[in-house]
């Protein structure tokens, strides 16, 4: 959510540029309002931040490669002021986690002007009015049924139901789920895979270009995703393993190629709300994890606390977070974690 001069004043600068570049997440939301704003002025660069959603220093090579007129930063919890100090050109920063003090950028959050947790992709989709379908799966894909799902269900009944009420549905019992899950895969594998396959989700006019396979770019896009999900179905397979009596479900797996952690810990916590979700990836010395709890539950206050005693980073909303944990220090962290939490009840 924006304010009208908010929006006015990014789309001013969306119609005035003529080289912008965007940095956006790595997840259904980041990868949505890019395309929002990408689709609308119709040029530019857009680039991934994978890991860690930060902004360095560093990523002002990316910015002299490709000389720009303007920076757009989406979706991405944390930019560092060496980087916009560094920064030639003007940064339009759109998010909405936890707000941050920073100079020399211009900054919106709804969080700040209206105390208020709104997804990127709705605030996108206020600046350009268009591509509906594309703001409904950034919006559900991070969990906010937005104003507009009305008008998408008008427009795509067979997508999202009348029957379906809440995000929990739409994600594991519509169409439109399978579309968020599409999104989030196209971003999965080797650097030139995605951006082929973002090359192709841009050119995509209708949703059912994907879901039916009707045009080259939504065949080309249907394909990766299948096979993405075989991957994914494994695991989540194996992770279902996992269920005990115990308050923690816990699954972590090796992977060099893959991640998959913030996908599985989404449908675990749907699945079973109750719990706290603990999916890690094994990589290098690290586990790398997505955590999910229900609602009550601040996670994010319990994660910051236990971090404090283990060797690891992390940080994100109440109920969802990220974050790194050396190996040597995971089972530690668990324990911990757990009575952490135990204090909230």
């Amino acid at each position: 959510m924006l304010t009208k001069e908010q929006e006015q004043e990014i789309k001013t600068v969306l119609d005035s540029s003529v080289r912008p570049f965007y940095f956006f997440h790595d997840d259904p939301d980041g990868l949505s309002s890019f395309l929002l704003l990408y689709r609308y002025n119709k040029e530019g660069k857009g680039y991934v931040v994978k890991a860690v959603p930060n902004i360095r220093g560093e990523h002002n090579k990316k910015i002299e490669e490709f000389d720009p007129d303007v920076v757009f930063i989406l979706d991405l919890a944390i930019v560092d002021q060496e980087f916009l100090d560094s920064s030639k050109v003007q940064v339009y920063w759109i998010d909405h986690h936890t707000p941050l003090s920073r100079e020399k950028v211009h900054y919106y959050n709804p969080r700040i002007t209206f105390k208020k947790n709104i997804p990127t992709p709705v605030m996108c989709y206020q600046i350009v009015k268009q591509d509906l379908w594309i703001a409904t799966v950034g919006a559900i894909g991070d969990w906010y049924m937005p104003e507009y799902a009305d008008d998408f269900r008008k427009k795509y009944p067979d997508l999202l139901p009348e029957n379906v009420k809440t995000v929990q549905e739409a994600l594991y019992n519509s169409k439109v789920g399978t579309l968020v899950k599409v999104f989030s895969f196209l971003l999965k594998g080797t650097t030139t895979n995605v951006y082929k396959n973002i090359k192709a989700l841009s050119r995509i006019n209708d949703p059912k270009e994907i879901l039916e396979q009707t045009t080259p770019q939504g065949k080309f896009i249907w394909k990766y995703y299948k096979k993405i999900n075989q991957d994914y179905e494994k695991s989540l397979k194996e992770a279902l393993k996992k269920k005990t009596n115990e308050r923690l479900i816990v699954y972590t797996y090796s992977s060099d190629k893959l991640s998959l952690t913030k996908d599985l810990a989404n449908e675990l916590i749907a699945r079973f709300p109750d719990k706290i979700i603990i999916l890690g990836r094994e990589k290098d010395d690290e586990v790398r994890c997505s955590m999910r709890a229900g609602e009550g539950v601040r996670l994010d206050l319990a994660l910051q606390k236990v971090l404090r005693s283990v060797e690891g980073y992390g940080g994100g909303h109440e109920q969802a977070c990220g974050g790194a944990i050396k190996k040597h220090d995971f089972q530690k962290f668990l324990k911990l974690l757990e009575e952490e939490l135990n204090k909230q009840n």
